[in-house]
């Protein structure tokens, strides 16, 4: 279901043309004994204006890979290389409220250390225009399905989301 979020916020950032989009699906093979070890995608996170990060919401928190993944990131917040990049993040869990809003705490957290600037979902809940935040998460896009297919409204929000981290990169990139 992440999966599915991660495709829709890819979606949303594609309808503004004038950017574009580096997906990376964190596998067990980029985890070694127990460390993230993948420098080339480090070296071209380096270059993108935004980040957005996913994870499915495992016991309250991010997935162990996604964790890997951030403790890694510690030598580029020693020198603050993402500092003044914009982020944003999605989750989903099986639980109607299965603590998701944990998991978007963890990613703002790891957002605000490394300096970069988090943008929320700005839509209040079950937004009537836009068809998107069905749960009323405001930090960042929230799904819930009791099998592997998310909800249509939630991949309405994941795509809102995308579109919103476009549009605020290319106002600021003016």
């Amino acid at each position: 279901m992440t999966n599915q979020l991660a495709k829709a916020v890819i979606s949303g950032i594609n309808d503004n043309k004038n950017v574009s989009v580096l997906e990376y699906q964190i596998v067990g093979k980029d985890i070694k004994e127990g460390r993230f070890v993948n420098p080339t995608l480090f070296d071209a996170l380096q270059t993108c204006d935004a980040i957005i990060m996913g994870s499915p919401t495992y016991m309250g928190s991010v997935s162990a890979q996604f964790k890997a993944f951030a403790d890694a990131t510690s030598e580029l917040w020693s020198k603050q290389q993402w500092a003044d990049k914009v982020a944003a993040g999605f989750t989903s869990g099986s639980g109607l409220n299965g603590d998701q809003s944990t998991t978007l705490q963890y990613l703002i957290t790891l957002a605000c250390q490394h300096g970069m600037y988090w943008v929320g979902l700005d839509a209040a809940h079950g937004f009537k225009d836009h068809g998107v935040n069905r749960l009323g998460c405001q930090l960042g896009v929230v799904a819930q399905a009791d099998g592997t297919v998310a909800n249509e409204m939630d991949i309405a929000s994941a795509r809102y989301l995308g579109g919103r981290v476009s549009k605020l990169v290319m106002r600021l990139s003016k």
